[in-house]
């Protein structure tokens, strides 16, 4: 007589190829998930750009405008990323805006990007210090993901060519973005 405790079981052929495309697939999730995660602390550590050709991106303004980085190859450009609720972009504001009435008939462009804010407070900022340059809120903070920044305010340089010419962390104080204009303008397109 047979025992089904002694006899040893067979398993089909069938649940054998379904246990093992079960665990295929389980690893690949898997090392996807790992690849997913190493490619996103790859990208945190990448830290702030600062040199080579500035990330191209499209901001919409606040009144409807689209800008886009690459329209503006052989303009100098000023990127400035700031926000209503930040005290130290308060004190640069006005700098800003005087500059840009400065240097915006003579090839400079001026590029406001409002981080991580409400349309009201930034439009009350705005309206504030008489704003009158591009200025968009960074929707998913793409903007400012493509550049690494590390807080506001922050304010890249960047060349005719579209290169990145610098950076500088905290607020502008005066003569520094004119003299930084100035040598811009003083470069060739190539």
């Amino acid at each position: 007589m047979n025992n089904p405790i002694d006899t040893p079981s067979k398993e089909k052929p069938e649940t054998k190829w379904r246990y093992r495309i079960t665990a295929f697939i389980a690893f690949a999730l898997l090392a996807a998930l790992l690849g997913l995660v190493g490619w996103g602390l790859v990208r945190a550590q990448r830290g702030q750009v600062q040199n080579g050709m500035a990330p191209d991106f499209t901001l919409t303004t606040f009144d409807n405008q689209q800008v886009s980085l690459k329209e503006l190859r052989g303009k100098v450009i000023v990127l400035n990323f700031w926000a209503s609720w930040c005290q130290p972009c308060r004190l640069e504001a006005a700098y800003l805006e005087q500059t840009w009435r400065k240097y915006k008939d003579q090839g400079v462009v001026f590029i406001g990007v409002d981080y991580v804010d409400t349309e009201p407070n930034a439009l009350a900022y705005l309206k504030e210090f008489d704003i009158t340059y591009f200025n968009g809120p960074d929707l998913g903070t793409r903007i400012s993901q493509a550049y690494g920044i590390k807080g506001v305010p922050e304010t890249f340089y960047i060349a005719k060519n579209g290169e990145l010419r610098g950076v500088k962390i905290g607020p502008l104080e005066t003569p520094e973005l004119e003299q930084k204009i100035e040598e811009l303008l003083a470069e060739d397109e190539n």
